[in-house]
C-alpha cells in the first residue's frame, strides 16, 4: 500500500473517530433535501468567505450536521482525497482533435471520429504487460494507443503527443475557482491531497498550471505501482 503509506505521512495523523473523505469539490450536501446538488467552487468559496450569514463557520457546521444526518456521531474529517481527471482537470480539446491535427504532419488520415472509436477500442483492452495501465511514465501503455488509434508508429510523432500532454494547452481546471475552496479547507485544517491513477506527468502537469501548491500531498500509482480504488458511494 506505497500509495496510501505516502499520503499518511504528509497528511495528519487521525483518530479511530477521524474520516477522511473522498469527494468531488463541485458537489456540495443540498440543505433543504439532504442530497447532493450542483454547487460550483466558486459558491462554495463564497459562502466559507462571507462575513456573516453563510460564513465559513456556518458552512462547516452545516456540512458536519449533514454528515451526522447519514451516519450519526461525531465525524470530524480532517482530510480530502480529490482524484486528478474529470474533478480537478479535464482536457482542453478532445483527445482526437489533437491526435489528427499533430498527426497530419506525420501521415495521419483517420477522421477525428474515426480515431476516437479506435481509440476507445485500445482503451478498453486488457493491459496485460502488468496490473497497472501507466508504470513510470507510461511510455510503453500510450505508444500502444497512439498507433492503435492513429494507425501511424512514428516515433517523433508520439514523443511530440506525450510531451504536449504535458502542458497547460493541454489540459485545463475543472474549475478555475477552486482554488478559493482548497484554500479555505486548509484554512479550517482540513488536510488535501491528490491521489490519482496517472503517470508520471501528473505533478509537471499540476505545476504547469500552477496548482500543485493547493495540495499537502500527491500520490501517482505510476510512482507508487499501486493502483487507486475509489469506491463508489
Amino acid at each position: 500500500m506505497a500509495a496510501m503509506s505516502r499520503i499518511s505521512r504528509a497528511l495528519i495523523r487521525t483518530s479511530p473517530t477521524t474520516t477522511t473523505t473522498i469527494i468531488n469539490p463541485r458537489f456540495s450536501p443540498s440543505r433543504s433535501s439532504g442530497g447532493a446538488r450542483p454547487y460550483s467552487a466558486e459558491a462554495a468559496a463564497a459562502e466559507m468567505e462571507a462575513g456573516h450569514v453563510g460564513s465559513m463557520g456556518f458552512w462547516l457546521k452545516d456540512y458536519e450536521d449533514y454528515r451526522k444526518s447519514l451516519y450519526g456521531g461525531k465525524i470530524t474529517h480532517k482530510a480530502l482525497l480529490v482524484d486528478a481527471v474529470g474533478t480537478l482537470v479535464v482536457p482542453a480539446q478532445p483527445t482526437a482533435q489533437i491526435y489528427r491535427q499533430i498527426g497530419e504532419k506525420y501521415g495521419v488520415k483517420y477522421s477525428e471520429d474515426e480515431i476516437l472509436s479506435r481509440y476507445r477500442r485500445a482503451y478498453e483492452q486488457p493491459w496485460s504487460r502488468s496490473r497497472l495501465r501507466y508504470v513510470d511514465d507510461g511510455r510503453p501503455f500510450w505508444q500502444y494507443i497512439v498507433t492503435s488509434s492513429t494507425g501511424c508508429s512514428d516515433a517523433q510523432y508520439f514523443e511530440e503527443l506525450y510531451n504536449y500532454y504535458m502542458t497547460d494547452k493541454a489540459w485545463q481546471l475543472c474549475d478555475p475557482n477552486a482554488e478559493r475552496v482548497f484554500q479555505a479547507l486548509r484554512k479550517a485544517g482540513v488536510k488535501v491531497a491528490v491521489v490519482s491513477n496517472f503517470d508520471t506527468r501528473l505533478k509537471p502537469l499540476l505545476r504547469a498550471l500552477n496548482c500543485d501548491h493547493w495540495f499537502d500531498a500527491v500520490a501517482v500509482s505510476a510512482e507508487d505501482d499501486f493502483p487507486v480504488c475509489i469506491p463508489s458511494t
